[in-house]
């Protein structure tokens, strides 16, 4: 590593998977949260097949950062340059590569980063590239874990939708939501609720959840709020049956009142359903326990949301 100036970086995986299938993870970057660990949320600003700019919320080094990147795509060469146009401190700037290669048994993916920080500041510069490096490996070993997980089983990733309509003004609704620091009293199937707020429009949640059958599960979250209308979340600790779990509450306006819903998005864990279900369970047990669980606490939600945002609205 240099005194001053650039800092290159260099990393790689072998993933055995087909490399467009590889590639097309990496494209598809509204796909991350529940690909790459690191990251929490990517906001499709905008661009086109081959070009396009995001806003992308990740963690570096345990914190939670966001920065604004443009990426320029080449689905031929299977290639994706980018570049932050707008970095969070201490980085200066940043830019990079993904390569996709087809190699025996699959493909061979490299990850290339330059970058400078503020002040060319030594200590800025070793934490930045700590993060990269720890980022870089956790995201190749997911991208390659995905790929092939996903190619062998692609119905382990479930995603399902829920909605209730809502005769009241979205702004209840949406502080129903977002204020998860009051859900222990609000919502029965909260049993434990730890929140703080890293950042503004950011918080972390800590909870603990009652299922159906009264088992416990402890969760934790990020999450990204979009008032009145939208926020998402990335579930940082999972239940062992999960692989990963992402999801958005959404309000949209309707002719008379809202329509509030909660959407998620779950890799599933088909090498540990047995161990977890019972013998006889398959991966249509889990899908079936997974899309209840969380659409009936989801839907509970939405309706005490409904209940407070209509008394709201009566008075």
């Amino acid at each position: 590593m240099p005194d001053s100036g650039i800092v290159r970086t260099r990393h790689a995986v072998h993933v055995t998977a087909d490399p467009k299938a590889v590639y097309e993870l990496i494209a598809t970057a509204e796909g991350w949260p529940y690909v790459f660990p690191p990251t929490v949320h990517v906001e499709r600003l905008d661009g086109n097949s081959r070009s396009e700019r995001l806003k992308i919320w990740a963690f570096a080094n345990g914190e939670v950062r966001s920065w604004t990147s443009r990426r320029e795509l080449d689905p031929s060469a299977l290639q994706v340059t980018f570049r932050q146009e707008i970095s969070s401190a201490p980085v200066a700037s940043m830019s990079g590569e993904w390569i996709v290669e087809e190699a025996p048994g699959g493909s061979s993916v490299v990850l290339l980063h330059d970058f400078t920080v503020v002040d060319d500041d030594p200590g800025a510069r070793e934490w930045v590239q700590r993060a990269v490096d720890t980022n870089s490996k956790a995201e190749l070993a997911a991208l390659k874990s995905a790929a092939e997980s996903l190619g062998a089983e692609p119905r382990a990733l479930l995603s399902f939708a829920d909605h209730v309509d809502i005769a009241g003004p979205a702004e209840a609704v949406y502080d129903f939501l977002w204020r998860a620091d009051l859900w222990e009293e609000r919502l029965p199937h909260v049993s434990r609720l730890v929140l703080t707020e890293p950042g503004e429009d950011l918080q972390t949640v800590e909870m603990d959840t009652r299922a159906a059958d009264g088992s416990v599960h402890t969760t934790t979250s990020v999450r990204v709020g979009f008032g009145p209308d939208r926020l998402v979340y990335k579930q940082t600790r999972v239940p062992p049956l999960m692989r990963a779990h992402t999801g958005r509450w959404a309000v949209e306006s309707t002719g008379n009142g809202v329509r509030a819903s909660s959407h998620h998005t779950v890799v599933l864990r088909p090498d540990r359903v047995r161990e977890l279900l019972g013998v006889d369970a398959t991966l249509d047990t889990a899908r079936d326990l997974v899309r209840n669980a969380l659409g009936g606490n989801s839907t509970a939600t939405l309706t005490l949301a409904k209940q407070a945002a209509e008394r709201a609205a009566a008075h």
